[in-house]
């Protein structure tokens, strides 16, 4: 027995695994609130846009030794403010605008990290790497995390409104451009946060999943937020868990379960919702 239980709580016993919960915790809390916003919106291309585009931001940041979040960030701000005025100023549609951009982004990317010569890893930045992560990184993820917690408890009822009818949030006099390139904002913040945790290619999921599977179990947006949370942190955290003992790849053993998550709901929805319907469309019995 104590060796069961020796075995159990070992993952907590070495510091690169303690510093490793630290940050995906710190990744899970920020892009589970934001993914409840974007699944409501419809931008969940725009955080695959975001995510993709930080690339040649980051190696940039190398070169001219600053920190790679500040590239990431300046990259990924790019990248939306493009798209936006592409928008504006043209009449292709926004999802084909966005697909135009990332992908030129990532490309500018590659070559840049197989021109310059560095110590950069690229397959740490594309699929994560949590157990690597410092005490400077924790502390960053931690302050993203306050930052986009405290503006969505403080905006929470504005963004909604301007997701759901920006119009009439424009016209109640809300600074619905202030609004857009905020959340947009945040979004970058979240998005470089969750580089480390589980990459550029994976993070889309983190900020798609939680929301979307809370989003099948509520209709109350404050339920969404707390569903998504839930979500979001038990399986950052089973998931870093689980491949310590398996001995796979954190970032996409989160994501596995995390999609799992979004299966199994959908499955359960989809039974009540047709049983609901059978009840409501049985005939009543008269004796």
């Amino acid at each position: 027995m104590d060796n069961l239980i020796a075995t159990l709580v070992s993952p907590f016993q070495f510091t690169f695994m303690q510093q490793a919960f630290y940050i995906v915790i710190l990744v899970a809390i920020p892009t589970a609130l934001l993914s409840c916003f974007l699944v409501l919106k419809g931008w969940s291309l725009m955080g695959d846009a975001i995510s993709h585009a930080v690339l040649p931001g980051i190696v940039l940041a190398y070169v001219f030794s600053i920190p790679f979040i500040i590239g990431a960030f300046i990259a990924g701000m790019l990248c939306a403010l493009a798209t936006g005025y592409l928008k504006e100023n043209s009449r292709i549609k926004e999802d084909t605008i966005m697909g135009v951009v990332f992908s030129a982004m990532f490309a500018l990317g590659i070559v840049l990290i197989t021109k310059i010569h560095s110590n950069i890893h690229l397959d740490h930045i594309i699929y994560g790497d949590p157990l690597g992560a410092s005490w400077q990184e924790i502390i960053e993820g931690g302050v993203i995390a306050l930052l986009v917690v405290t503006l969505c408890l403080l905006k929470g009822k504005d963004l909604l409104l301007f997701i759901f009818d920006p119009q009439h949030a424009q016209a109640i006099g809300l600074p619905t451009k202030v609004l857009h390139y905020g959340l947009l904002s945040l979004l970058s913040l979240a998005i470089v946060t969750a580089l480390k945790a589980v990459g550029m290619i994976l993070v889309i999921s983190m900020l798609i999943a939680p929301g979307a599977t809370a989003f099948m179990l509520t209709r109350q947006f404050q339920s969404m937020l707390i569903i998504s949370l839930l979500i979001a942190v038990f399986n950052s955290v089973l998931g870093l868990y689980l491949s310590f003992f398996i001995d796979s790849a954190p970032g996409p053993t989160i994501i596995l379960l995390l999609t799992a998550n979004f299966i199994g709901v959908f499955i359960y929805t989809s039974i009540k919702n047709r049983n609901t319907e059978k009840l409501s469309s049985s005939p009543l019995s008269v004796e």
